[in-house]
């Protein structure tokens, strides 16, 4: 298994100063909804430049790694958003990225691909989870730059953490989409290091829990993963050298259903003029429902790029 490390404070906000005016500092807002069990937060993500958070660790995973190491192009393995992420950051500095993903990739998360200048590459969800557990797709050249497992990529998710302590220095619980970890414990990492007594939570749609699975038997679990309008989260297993830090950073995992999901994407719009995808809307889903607890609990909308015939539908009060 491969060893990695959390980042460190240090590493999290020296990533912050090399992303100052590469990312958007997201706002803070309250959610519009009178009989919440709690005041729920909106951390804005999805106002990224591309639509979600991923811009962040990429563009300090990239700016990081220097041009010798971009020299010959950038690649990932993704759904859509980090696969945006490395796209916009290859294009800002001048490189070539590809982008490994998954068959069931929706049109929408593909064409904003293409319209950065990214070649995709498709393979059954089966290759591409082994791209993601072996970090590599061989024959491909170019800087391979992990989704999740990669210190960089992580310190540059943290700094969502230290804009949330700004703006809510007290905050009580914090919801994060959990897809492989690396928002999740890149959040926790700088939340542990500036205020522990705050609890960060990973959260998850029922019809892919790998998290949970895992924190139950104690060992990653493989899952029965069922593709979903969620597009940017679940799997069918932890990824093994995640799980230290999943089990050393969080203070567990909440899971919801579908169709909660999809009832939160649709009050993001009515309530807040927000339009998020399912993985941003799950921590929506998931406070809710009272499991973040009471108190000021943050949901981290960590991205926005919804297929519009699902977002039609949905609005609709379907869930697709």
């Amino acid at each position: 298994m491969r060893e990695l490390a959390a980042p460190t404070l240090a590493d999290i906000e020296a990533a912050r100063e090399r992303l100052r005016g590469v990312v958007t500092r997201t706002p803070l807002v309250r959610l519009n909804v009178d009989d919440a069990p709690a005041e729920i937060y909106l951390k804005l993500e999805n106002l990224q430049p591309i639509g979600s958070f991923k811009l962040r660790g990429a563009a300090n995973a990239m700016r990081l790694a220097g041009p010798e190491r971009l020299a010959d192009g950038v690649y990932t393995a993704s759904a859509g958003n980090m696969a945006q992420g490395v796209a916009w950051s290859a294009r800002q500095m001048g490189v070539t990225a590809t982008v490994v993903v998954p068959d069931h990739a929706p049109a929408t998360k593909l064409a904003a691909i293409e319209r950065l200048g990214g070649k995709t590459i498709k393979e059954p969800f089966e290759r591409w989870w082994q791209v993601l557990r072996e970090h590599q797709y061989p024959g491909l050249p170019g800087l391979f730059i992990h989704p999740v497992s990669d210190l960089a990529v992580m310190a540059g998710n943290g700094t969502v953490g230290l804009e949330i302590l700004e703006d809510l220095p007290d905050v009580d619980t914090i919801l994060v989409p959990y897809g492989g970890g690396g928002l999740s414990c890149g959040i926790a990492a700088a939340i542990r290091a500036l205020r522990p007594q705050t609890r960060v939570f990973a959260c998850e749609v029922a019809t892919a829990a790998p998290l949970s699975a895992a924190l139950a038997a104690g060992s990653p679990q493989a899952v029965d993963y069922q593709p979903s309008f969620v597009d940017g989260i679940g799997g069918k297993g932890v990824l093994e050298e995640m799980w230290p830090l999943a089990c050393e950073l969080l203070d567990g995992a909440r899971v919801v259903p579908l169709a909660e999901v999809a009832a939160a994407v649709r009050l993001l719009v009515e309530r807040n003029r927000v339009v998020a995808e399912g993985a941003g809307a799950t921590p929506v889903a998931a406070a809710l429902a009272g499991a973040g607890g009471g108190g000021k609990v943050v949901c981290v909308v960590s991205g926005g790029n919804i297929d519009l015939g699902k977002l039609a539908a949905i609005l609709q009060g379907q869930t697709p």
